[in-house]
């Protein structure tokens, strides 16, 4: 059977390894919450004043480190210079973010792009219906009938029943609506705009000449 750590102890050793600081709540949580809130800040305390760690106020945060003496000695200036170098270096991250970001935008339009087969299959076709349609209307400058007489005619008779059939429905329609405006206390108007009709007035259209 596994015996228990300290809390004590564990803290410490996971301060020495990692020779960073951290908030009680960091280590509560970095120690995958083996022990609890109130034994993390407990030892935290007691660490600190047997003198096994270091701890910082700043304001109500109190963040915790392993004592930096037994690391040896450091050079404020080189530290300094590192601070100088990780600003630096976060600078130069973030330009290269924008950039990364900014080619991203322009592959991803150019990836939305028609490929270059596809557009000369495109262009042939539009070649091919260019000039479908110059022959044809070569062809009607040339006067050239484009349709036989059985056509023209079947499109006329066509057109003569459709007008035949159009002249009969709106015959009826007006007699059905006088009829209703024999008894219908208002205008012809407002009967119309009540259920809803309109007329070929209304709409520009007429019977073809």
């Amino acid at each position: 059977m596994t015996k228990k750590r300290e809390p004590d102890v564990a803290i410490l050793e996971y301060l020495e390894q990692q020779n960073r600081p951290y908030s009680a709540v960091d280590i509560y949580n970095n120690l995958h919450k083996e022990f609890g809130k109130t034994a993390v800040e407990k030892s935290l305390e007691t660490l600190s004043e047997d003198g096994k760690i270091d701890k910082k106020t700043y304001g109500k945060q109190k963040v915790f480190a392993p004592c930096q003496s037994k690391y040896g000695d450091y050079n404020e200036n080189e530290l300094k210079g590192l601070d100088c170098n990780i600003k630096e270096l976060q600078e130069e991250l973030t330009l290269l973010s924008s950039q990364v970001k900014k080619k991203d935008n322009e592959l991803n339009g150019l990836s939305s792009q028609i490929k270059t087969e596809d557009a000369v299959a495109a262009i042939e076709n539009l070649i091919k219906e260019n000039e479908v349609l110059k022959d044809r209307i070569q062809k009607l400058k040339t006067g050239t009938v484009l349709i036989t007489k059985e056509e023209r005619k079947k499109i006329f008779e066509n057109k003569e029943k459709n007008v035949s059939h159009w002249r009969k429905r709106k015959r009826l329609t007006t007699d059905i609506v006088d009829s209703i405006l024999e008894g219908y206390p208002k205008s012809k108007k407002d009967l119309l705009e009540e259920v809803g009709m309109e007329t070929d007035e209304d709409v520009g259209v007429s019977f073809p000449k």
